[in-house]
Parts: structure tokens; sequence; C-alpha cells
């Protein structure tokens, strides 16, 4: 593996891409265990910055993200992970957490309920 650069106390930002269309579906944070876990696992790991966590993609809802591949930014400071998405990333309910424009237009449809997922409180 090549070495990665953990800025922003430890953490490197992780765009993840839909392997087969491209699309991006969310953006995250990984500590060096998190990294170490999607790659070994094959299945997309992170850092909650507000749980000071790591978690598994999918560990709740059962939307898991399966990594084809995983990319390195020249700086070896960013990475994308490219998946199989299961269901929906982002945990409003909708296949990717970019569904909305600036002006607060809705562009996607929501592919479950959060609610009947999470509970009340939400993710």
């Amino acid at each position: 593996m090549l070495p990665l650069k953990f800025p922003d106390g430890g953490l490197i930002p992780v765009i993840v891409q839909d392997a087969k269309n491209k699309s991006v579906l969310m953006m995250a944070y990984a500590n060096e265990e998190a990294v170490r876990l999607t790659e070994t696992t094959g299945y997309a790991h992170y850092y909650s910055r507000s749980r000071k966590k790591l978690w598994k993609k999918g560990e709740e809802s059962g939307h898991f993200q399966r990594v084809e591949r995983i990319l390195v930014d020249c700086d070896e400071d960013c990475l994308v992970y490219e998946v199989e998405q299961t269901g929906a990333a982002c945990h409003m309910g909708y296949r990717s957490c970019f569904f909305r424009t600036l002006d607060g237009k809705i562009i996607d449809r929501k592919v479950f309920d959060p609610e009947k997922v999470y509970g009340k409180t939400g993710h």
C-alpha cells in the first residue's frame, strides 16, 4: 500500500463513487484503521467525526458498499472508493448524498424511509 497522508487529525477524505456509472454517492472520512479494514474486507469502513468511532457502511441500514477499487490522489491525501452500492448511500434515504441543488431543489427520489431504518432520531 502507498504511504498515505492523514491530515486533519489523522483522517483522510474519501469520495465514494458508483463503480458502474461513476456517479458520486457520498463523501466521508477514514482513519488508518478504516482504510486497512476496507482493503482487507472489501467493504467500506469510515471514521465518524461526530460519533468518534469507526463504522462499516451498512451496519445499521443493510445498505453496504462493496469496494471494487481504491484510488489515491497525487498528493496521497485523498481517496476514491469505487463501490457496488446496495440500496442507498445517504442516511436520508436517497441513493446519493448529493440529491439536491444549491437552491434546495430535490433531483432524486428516496430509496428508503430513514425513520423505518434508524428510528425517529435519524442517523
